[in-house]
């Protein structure tokens, strides 16, 4: 199983970018995914999530209304759109793949390597 997070990059506060992450050796359409991140010093939280089942999503308060999350079967691959970023949105952006939708790390089953998101103000 892998998930090859990318998309990452240095932008400006107001800026935007999407992330992508592309599964490979498990079942897509079975996962949940979720996107989380760790900025320096910080714990790893919870981004974003959608389920496999029914395209429910999820988004923490501080990203609501700026990042879309979404998922393409075909492609094997989810995506998470960000707009309006703030250099406070600055960390590493984490996806992973699991067998039930959650927002908590603990309930992904797989990860991918992190892509590095900078903002600047």
């Amino acid at each position: 199983v892998q998930l090859q997070a990318s998309g990452g990059g240095l932008v400006q506060a107001g800026d935007s970018l999407r992330l992508s992450c592309e599964a490979s050796g498990l079942s897509f359409n079975v996962y949940a995914i979720g996107w989380f991140r760790q900025a320096q010093g910080k714990e790893r939280e919870g981004v974003s999530s959608i389920s496999n089942k029914d395209g429910d999503t999820w988004y923490a308060d501080s990203v609501k209304g700026r990042f879309t999350i979404s998922r393409d079967a075909a492609k094997n691959t989810a995506y998470l759109e960000m707009n309006n970023l703030m250099p406070e949105d600055t960390a590493v952006y984490y996806c992973a793949a699991g067998w039930h939708y959650g927002i908590h790390a603990v309930e992904y089953n797989y990860w991918g390597q992190g892509t590095q998101v900078t903002v600047s103000s």
